[in-house]
């Protein structure tokens, strides 16, 4: 099926969106504890249990408008089945809270393999968004895989180390302006190395 065009803003509600609400109802639930088939489940794990088919239902409209989705997308809505899945049956929120962790591992990973072979597997991907010359491809996946790997360490940090509601704060808010400030302060490497400006000269 070929990809199709969608509104940006239609496209980033259906990506956002999702974590958005699971923010505002873990405000609104966290204190609160439920009795569900003689079980105990507090706020939290309810709210984990509403966004994963919330997280199904996005994607599943985001594929249907677009006709595709990106590697990245899929292996987030996998590991958001298996570990927000796991947490619910196991009434055990940590297996939740690591999912960022394995989701920033698999793609520090995906692109540190790709390095050892001496490619830029973020240039599969993003070459559309971001033409760049071959080394300005290898600079941008070397930072991009180290950040992964930081962003992993940083999550595994918080959820260990401070309050359920201060993980959900930097899952919402820290994760994802760390990845805008990421390509915010990649401006050199693009300036540098675009394919355009090279045309230019």
């Amino acid at each position: 099926m070929a990809e199709r065009k969608v509104h940006p803003g239609l496209k980033l509600a259906l990506e956002l969106g999702p974590i958005a609400l699971f923010f505002a109802g873990y405000l609104k639930l966290k204190d609160q504890v439920f009795s569900i088939g003689g079980t105990q489940y507090d706020g939290f794990i309810v709210v984990t249990a509403l966004f994963i088919p919330l997280m199904l239902v996005t994607t599943g409209i985001l594929w249907r408008l677009t006709g595709k989705l990106s590697k990245m997308q899929i292996a987030t809505v996998v590991l958001v089945v298996v570990f927000g899945g796991l947490s619910v049956w196991l009434n055990d929120e940590r297996f939740f809270k690591m999912k960022p962790t394995m989701i920033y591992v698999l793609f520090g990973g995906v692109l540190g393999f790709g390095l050892l072979r001496g490619q830029s597997y973020l240039r599969l991907v993003m070459e559309e968004a971001l033409p760049l010359q071959p080394e300005g491809w290898m600079i941008l996946t070397r930072r991009l895989c180290a950040f992964f790997f930081g962003l992993a360490v940083a999550n595994e940090a918080v959820w260990r180390l401070m309050s359920t509601e201060a993980w959900v704060n930097f899952k919402t808010f820290g994760l994802t302006a760390a990845l805008f400030l990421f390509f915010m302060t990649q401006g050199g490497v693009l300036s540098r190395y675009g394919v355009e400006e090279e045309k230019g000269e």
